[in-house]
């Protein structure tokens, strides 16, 4: 169970470092529900993947600094600085709480992240 759901989140968040979307949206369930801070209900697939492009797209790099990840029966729990620069030149540092929860099939069905809003903010302005 360990290993499998290491994998997992190796996959997930290496997928993420090198801009490869389509492998973020192979790992996720067709069904897949994922909440992030500040959302008022949960995002489905199709949502999902196009918030992880807009991220993949606005930033130039990411590195995910992993402080703590647990694993539990059926998901893990994952502690992070996410560190990101944008095209035109901020950077972000973002510390972020997600839990992840893995199907049978090895399809990630609900992401639950946890981060303070205001982090994001360098990632929402245009070029000054």
């Amino acid at each position: 169970m360990k290993e499998t759901q290491a994998g997992i989140a190796d996959r997930l968040f290496g997928a993420i470092e090198r801009s490869d979307i389509d492998a973020v949206a192979e790992l996720f369930s067709p069904d897949v529900a994922v909440w992030k801070s500040g959302d008022t209900r949960d995002n489905d697939h199709r949502r999902s993947v196009k918030i992880i492009n807009w991220f993949i797209t606005t930033t130039s790099n990411r590195r995910y600094e992993i402080l703590d990840r647990r694993y539990f029966e059926g998901g893990f729990v994952q502690q992070h600085i996410l560190h990101a620069t944008t095209h035109t030149g901020p950077a972000i540092a973002m510390r972020v709480c997600i839990v992840i929860k893995v199907g049978s099939d090895g399809l990630i069905t609900r992401i639950d992240e946890y981060f303070d809003p205001a982090e994001i903010r360098p990632l929402l302005s245009g070029p000054d």
